[in-house]
């Protein structure tokens, strides 16, 4: 059964160079040197990670799980031409910085002291961005993802990736879960490291796809040991969560009070979330939902949490579920309004042009409601919901109406 369910996943999202992000070469860790005059664009990241080492300096970390985890200091050079929302791969080895992105350093750091001391040094602002990546990612792949985040959004903020250990294989998709759950602790305690630093003001967190299950079991974890999240964790951006929505109910509850500010990404042509519902038992995932209808538009508004809708937003994606990334507005939305602790229904809140004609015009919002995050969506999973299959034919499915939701502790 579970081998005919992959084949399935497979033959689903036939568009293997879409997810897989095959058409580039592998092993572009390896620093290049710029050449004198280069007019290039640079971020650098500290990037964290539960996988094991390669041993090979051009991929630096392979998708194994390591018992220990590791902390890299990486400087990605950005040429000057190319589209926001594009991560320009390199055709060949070894990359041009003028024309591709590019690896300019890479310098292991071995303690926490170290990783505090590379913080102060680029610090803007006191504000931390902890990104998480989702499913089928290299460690390349997630780190050329921040960087191109970073330098669209314009975000005035640290970049620090967690990459957690994925194999990067279509068919890996059990294995990963698995690693998040692996990994769940160790992106816990670095966010405590991170939050006990002086110099840290906020942190945001923004997780991607199965980077979601991994970001809200670790603030589930930290609400469990203190009753509640950190203070210092303002905003929670989950992109296409790949999150069962009758789970994500209950993790939301044990994070305790107060919470974080939570926005998500939501798209229902997502078909890598649909691929998901399928192979998970055709349970609804959170970044399919769509939050204008009931009972999802009220049970989020009376939880605080802000959905925005990207169905309409168009990218060069196929899958549609890397579009918080691939819109050049929506990144920079996360960077100049998201990031700063702004809703988008704050009222003094004013979007561009270009914004708000994805805002406005193609996506909707839902409010959030001040203060009244201790009523938790829980009963989301208590209404009945309409299921799409991959084939795209609806299937009504009632779900359980007298289903209890519980804390763990109890």
């Amino acid at each position: 059964m579970k081998h005919l369910q992959l084949k399935l996943l497979a033959a689903l999202i036939g568009f293997l160079p879409a997810l897989t992000g095959c058409g580039h070469p592998s092993g572009v860790m390896q620093p290049v040197p710029l050449a004198a005059g280069t007019s290039t664009a640079q971020v650098d990241m500290l990037v964290a990670t539960t996988r094991q080492p390669s041993g090979d300096a051009r991929t630096l970390f392979n998708g194994e799980r390591s018992p220990k985890p590791s902390m890299t200091d990486v400087a990605v050079s950005i040429p000057p031409k190319r589209e926001a929302g594009t991560v320009q791969w390199p055709q060949r080895l070894p990359p041009n910085p003028a024309t591709d992105f590019a690896v300019t350093r890479v310098k292991q750091i071995d303690t926490i002291p170290e990783g505090r001391a590379w913080f102060r040094q680029h610090i803007q602002g006191g504000h931390a961005l902890v990104f998480i990546h989702g499913f089928n990612n290299t460690y390349e792949d997630s780190v050329f993802r921040l960087a191109q985040i970073v330098h669209d959004s314009g975000m005035q903020a640290t970049p620090i990736l967690f990459t957690w250990p994925s194999r990067a294989q279509l068919t890996g998709y059990e294995y990963d879960k698995e690693s998040t759950n692996y990994s769940r602790t160790a992106l816990e305690q670095s966010l405590r490291v991170l939050a006990a630093d002086p110099e840290v003001k906020d942190i945001t967190i923004l997780a991607h796809s199965m980077g979601t299950w991994l970001a809200m079991e670790s603030l589930r974890q930290m609400g469990i040991r203190d009753g509640h999240v950190n203070a210092k964790i303002h905003n929670v951006i989950l992109a296409s969560p790949d999150i069962d929505i009758q789970v994500f109910a209950k993790q939301f509850v044990e994070l305790g009070d107060p919470k974080p500010q939570f926005t998500i990404f939501v798209s229902q042509d997502d078909r890598a979330l649909a691929a998901s519902s399928f192979i998970t038992g055709n349970v609804s995932r959170l970044g399919a939902i769509d939050p204008s209808k009931e009972p999802y538009r009220s049970r989020l508004e009376k939880a605080g949490i802000t959905a925005i809708d990207l169905t309409k937003v168009k990218t060069e994606d196929s899958l549609h579920h890397g579009k918080f990334a691939e819109s050049p507005e929506i990144v920079q939305l996360i960077g100049q309004r998201l990031m700063t602790g702004q809703t988008l229904t704050d009222s003094n809140v004013s979007l561009g042009q270009g914004v708000a004609a994805v805002v406005g015009g193609t996506a909707r919002t839902v409010g959030t409601v001040a203060g009244a995050a201790v009523a938790a969506p829980l009963t989301i999973v208590e209404q009945p919901v309409r299921t799409r299959r991959p084939s795209g034919r609806e299937v009504g499915e009632d779900l359980e109406s007298d289903r209890k939701s519980k804390p763990l502790t109890q």
